[in-house]
């Protein structure tokens, strides 16, 4: 129930008389690449497009995971000085934090 006890169907008529279009976004997952490198993951999403004179708005809820992007290169130097595959090269730069020779020395232990 809303706020004043309109019901989501008198809201859904009110949001449509002022030309306002609301739908679910049937998304499976979401991901923001943010310019720092890292990368926001919501699983699970519950997605919201709200489309007003033109504008379209998505709103947003869901279960947030981190992740640190890092470049193709990066990792395939990693993982080529380190004698591993990529996907154990990316693992080592997460845990390092982007360090790459930390991460090369942590793959020859």
């Amino acid at each position: 129930m809303f706020p004043g006890g309109m019901n989501p169907r008198q809201m859904s008529g009110m949001m449509k008389q002022f030309g306002i279009k609301n739908q679910e976004v049937d998304a499976e997952e979401v991901i923001i690449k943010l310019k720092s490198g890292k990368v926001i993951k919501i699983v699970e999403p519950q997605v919201q497009l709200i489309e007003m004179k033109g504008v379209k708005t998505y709103s947003l809820a869901g279960r947030e995971v981190i992740e640190e992007e890092y470049s193709k290169e990066d990792v395939s130097m990693v993982a080529e000085q380190a004698g591993v595959s990529e996907e154990e090269a990316k693992k080592a730069l997460i845990e390092t934090k982007g360090d790459i020779a930390q991460a090369i020395l942590k793959l020859k232990e």
